[in-house]
């Protein structure tokens, strides 16, 4: 062993990730610690559980290891990417901790959580920071709703008898929330690409 060491501190994230990929323990002890604040965050701001935040920080640096290969800078930040992760395992684990529906006072301070918090920073992407702009403009009551069918995979009657509606409405709510998002991202104001 040559006992050379090489600074890493001010290496690219993409030369972090690199270095993770190829097993170098020092790169990956620096990649860790230069993306574990951002990620744990975002877990946390989605679970609101630190157990649970911080096995899905866990998650995400082995699968930032094993799929290291196919990140591809075109797309966004190496932050982005990890955060991303980070966000759809929060998400998933969310999903299969809950064996009954969430109760209605629960979903407010979730919402907030998904349109502003520290999340809202660290999935800073173009097309994250669209859809959560778009999310805070609907009325909450569709806000809600929508919430509860795609992160919570609700079905419809499950959102009436939750929120104490009509399934008639709980449909109404679904399917106009989902066509002000389609509508608000399509528009060049939203920042899609109308043709």
């Amino acid at each position: 062993m040559s006992g050379i060491r090489f600074p890493v501190g001010p290496l690219p994230d993409e030369a972090l990730l690199s270095g993770l990929a190829t097993g170098d323990p020092e790169l990956a002890e620096v990649f860790v610690r230069r993306f574990q604040r951002r990620v744990f965050g975002v877990a946390m701001a989605v679970t609101g559980d630190q157990q649970l935040a911080e096995d899905v920080a866990q998650q995400t640096f082995e699968r930032a290891w094993r799929h290291a290969q196919i990140y591809d800078s075109r797309r966004g930040s190496v932050g982005t990417w990890l955060t991303t992760i980070a966000h759809n395992l929060a998400v998933d684990a969310v999903r299969a901790r809950r064996t009954e529906p969430m109760a209605p006072e629960d979903l407010d301070p979730l919402l907030d959580a998904v349109t502003d918090t520290p999340e809202r920073w660290a999935l800073a992407d173009e097309a994250s920071t669209q859809l959560r702009a778009a999310l805070a403009r609907l009325p909450r009551e569709q806000a809600r709703a929508l919430m509860m069918a795609g992160i919570y995979g609700m079905t419809a009657q499950q959102i009436a008898d939750v929120e104490r509606i009509p399934l008639g409405t709980a449909k109404t709510r679904i399917r106009a929330a989902m066509a002000k998002l389609r509508t608000a991202l399509a528009s060049p104001k939203g920042g899609g690409h109308a043709r």
